[in-house]
């Protein structure tokens, strides 16, 4: 697997909660929602997925289990990151928490967040 990573998650929300823990540059996708077939494929060839390690980070709740479903079966070899079912979305889990998960998976977190 060669390339950037790549993290995949559901929405604007997520992808910002988590981009202003990074200590470094990941490219994050966000599917607003579950993917019809189609763009699926799109996503996958515009981004490059087959060729690229992606990272798995949705909701706890049914369309982010439909959504992780869709993945496993169009990329098996992503990596996929479980919040706990506590906090239901990406977007409420607490950031040390969140920076931990990550943190756990190599990405390089901001001091600050690491409490």
């Amino acid at each position: 697997m060669n390339g950037n990573p790549v993290m995949i998650v559901e929405g604007i929300t997520d992808k910002k909660h988590i981009t202003k823990m990074l200590a470094q540059s990941l490219e994050i996708i966000c599917t607003h929602g579950t993917l019809g077939v189609e763009r699926m494929e799109e996503l996958i060839e515009d981004y490059e997925l087959d060729y690229r390690p992606v990272y798995i980070l949705v909701d706890e709740d049914y369309s982010g289990h439909k959504l992780r479903e869709q993945f496993k079966e169009e990329l098996p070899h992503a990596t996929h990151l479980f919040i706990n079912k506590t906090y239901r979305e990406v977007a409420a889990t607490p950031e040390p928490e969140l920076a931990r998960l990550l943190a756990s998976n190599r990405f390089q977190i901001k001091p600050i967040y690491m409490t």
